[in-house]
């Protein structure tokens, strides 16, 4: 593998935070849930982004809200690249962007909640940037994640995106519109996928050992902000997530993803979600339909 070009240094400097950036840049409708507070270039397709993380949240916070989860992470991550390719790359809104791979890793003991709301920095670099007809349509970004001095997190994104006529044709006719998700299958207990609400277990109960059915919750306010015709990378995540703790009995703690998104998840479908639990604690966990896989995703784990 290459070797990837360093991330940027952020200046210890801020100024005070008044406001989210505009929620359409990372494609989200709720205020809520705009993680992003500011960006700046600092040198060639170098930026520091800057963000603020709720002390309180539905699915990204722990049920006592002593932690962040590195869901969390993952999510602001993935604002950036959006946040950017608007921004800096000049990529129209209404584009619809795909994630493609997503690799994250988190030191747990740097995620605590603290008295007041926290404000993580993150340097971002840019890198294998794709043109079609003289525009981008695709990047690389890897972003190291700060908080108070101390790394909390790393994190490696694929993405690209195309335009509205594009993406019709790509989704043959398929629209929020004219496609709904299956009738919910019941909940595994919230305890046994570290979940507080039933209303936030993504999993069945399993069919055999290590499979379950995805449950695909379209009035989820969080993996649904706004209608969408497929199933979004992030409730992906959170499958492998559950997952990963399912397979693990509850006895580890999820700290880290490298997950690759092979096509669209489409809400019609059944999705199984499988688990394997290797010797070293890592789990492998793959979503499929119909047979095909549509997501692969490693958890790295570590005891509680």
């Amino acid at each position: 593998m290459p070797q990837l070009p360093q991330l940027a240094e952020l200046s210890t400097a801020t100024e005070p935070l008044t406001a989210t950036v505009p929620r359409q840049l990372v494609h989200r409708a709720a205020v809520a849930e705009t993680f992003l507070t500011g960006w700046r270039r600092t040198g060639p397709d170098l930026f520091g982004v800057s963000a603020q993380w709720p002390r309180a949240h539905q699915l990204h916070v722990s049920a006592d809200r002593s932690a962040h989860e590195p869901l969390l992470v993952a999510e602001t991550v993935r604002q950036c690249g959006a946040l950017l390719a608007h921004t800096e790359y000049e990529v129209p809104l209404g584009h619809q962007f795909v994630l493609q791979e997503l690799r994250l890793s988190t030191r747990p003991e740097h995620l605590a909640v603290g008295p007041v709301p926290a404000e993580p920095e993150l340097a971002i670099a840019v890198f294998d940037i794709r043109r079609r007809a003289g525009r981008p349509h695709a990047i690389r970004y890897n972003a190291d994640v700060r908080l108070g001095g101390a790394r909390v997190a790393t994190a490696h994104v694929a993405v690209s995106w195309t335009g509205p006529s594009v993406y019709r044709r790509l989704r043959g006719g398929r629209t929020p519109a004219n496609v709904s998700a299956l009738p919910l299958p019941p909940a595994l207990p919230p305890e046994a996928v570290d979940r507080a609400l039933p209303a936030d277990v993504v999993l069945a109960p399993p069919d055999r050992p290590g499979r379950w059915q995805l449950r695909v919750d379209t009035a989820h306010p969080v993996f649904f902000d706004h209608p969408l015709d497929h199933v979004p990378g992030m409730l992906l995540l959170e499958a492998a997530r559950q997952a990963a703790g399912a397979a693990c009995a509850g006895e580890r703690t999820p700290v880290s993803f490298h997950a690759s998104f092979h096509r669209y998840a489409e809400l019609d479908l059944p999705t199984w979600v499988e688990a394997e639990t290797g010797a070293d604690g890592e789990v492998t966990v793959v979503g499929r339909q119909v047979e095909s896989p549509v997501f692969e995703c490693r958890v790295g784990t570590v005891a509680r």
